[in-house]
């Protein structure tokens, strides 16, 4: 049995440092799963450097801050090869996240976005001395202007990071931006926004396929995003977040059909994707094939028992038949997942009156 044995790792934003498919293999070597994007079943999530590319800082953070809620241990790009024994860690170090905040001055939420986007030597604590150094430069740079995405949007840009400890970084620019950082006067300037070489937008590779697809879905372009899913697919077939999400952009655009078979093809890539077999269901439950719609639901709950959205639909799908014992049951198990919302409000009046109905069917 492997540490990562169980584990279920998501990815948001493609590596920098290596391709995905052999981080993949080496994840399931080691007895976890890989997968692009972030699911029900995700326990760990790797930021890829790329992101940074993609996104504002605003996005990231609202997508980071998402995550940590929902439980979800946070890993670098590093600090994921460096678990998978594909890249060595730095040199031992002892140095604490708070004795690092309070010898740099540096913000606690900027010191962890900039960790995980490796900005640092070392991903987490223990931090090094090299580390303290950088975080002062870092405050340094922020107090006079910079964000912490511009900071990590340039500092890959020298070599490794660690060499930064020897050079003097500065705010501003030549060209007039005035969160850029430059080296050293001025000579060598780090420029956040061509951090990264994503090359022409004819080439053909899954990363930033997948990238543009799930930018087009997010636009809601459902038809330009289930073909670009679909480019990724034909790379790799056994993609099931690219399935799933082509499943979802279809069913948007009015195309069930074929929304339902990569739905299904998604399953049959992961039988274990819980929200494909609830996406199946609602899918079902919209063409009026109840029993199917049924069947999906059990076993998206059955998979993970603690799938409220399931749970409820369930117990409404149960009433709509005149099955009130199993709403009843269903909705009850609701209540104990989520007390409060306006869901529960509703799964509190559906009890009420499935015990009328069933106290004048006893009566009768």
């Amino acid at each position: 049995m492997t540490a990562l044995a169980g584990s279920v790792f998501g990815t948001i934003g493609a590596l920098a440092a290596f391709p995905l498919r052999l981080a993949a293999r080496e994840v399931e070597r080691q007895q976890g799963q890989l997968r692009r994007g972030v699911t029900r079943r995700t326990t760990h999530v790797v930021f890829g450097r790329l992101y940074l590319a993609q996104a504002g800082d605003a996005e990231i953070e609202r997508r980071v801050a998402a995550e940590r809620a929902a439980g979800r241990k946070l890993i670098s790009e590093n600090g994921f090869l460096r678990l998978l024994g594909l890249t060595k860690a730095p040199e031992t170090s002892a140095l604490s996240r708070q004795s690092l905040l309070d010898q740099s001055r540096l913000a606690a939420s900027d010191l962890d976005l900039l960790s995980l986007f490796d900005a640092f030597e070392h991903d987490c604590e223990p931090y090094s001395f090299r580390d303290l150094i950088l975080a002062r430069k870092y405050a340094g740079l922020i107090a006079g202007g910079a964000s912490w995405g511009a900071i990590a949007r340039s500092v890959h840009r020298s070599g490794p990071v660690a060499s930064l400890t020897a050079k003097s970084l500065n705010v501003g620019s030549q060209h007039g931006r005035a969160d850029a950082i430059y080296l050293d006067g001025g000579q060598s300037e780090l420029d956040g926004q061509l951090l990264f070489d994503l090359g022409s937008p004819d080439d053909d590779t899954l990363e930033e396929l997948f990238a543009d697809a799930e930018a087009a879905e997010e636009a809601e372009h459902h038809a330009q995003a289930a073909a670009l899913y679909q480019r990724c697919l034909a790379i790799d077939p056994t993609d099931a977040i690219a399935a799933f999400n082509r499943a979802n952009c279809l069913r948007a655009s009015g195309h069930a059909a074929e929304a339902a078979h990569d739905y299904a093809r998604a399953i049959k890539c992961d039988p274990g994707f819980v929200e494909a077999w609830f996406n199946l269901a609602g899918l079902m439950s919209d063409e009026g094939r109840d029993g199917s719609a049924r069947r999906h639901l059990q076993k998206a709950i059955a998979l993970d028992a603690n799938y409220a959205d399931a749970v409820f639909n369930l117990a409404r799908l149960e009433f709509d038949a005149g099955n009130f014992a199993e709403a009843r049951r269903n909705w009850a198990r609701y209540l104990e997942l989520d007390a409060s919302s306006e869901w529960a409000r509703m799964a509190t009046k559906g009890i009420q009156f499935v015990d009328l109905q069933l106290a004048r069917m006893s009566a009768g």
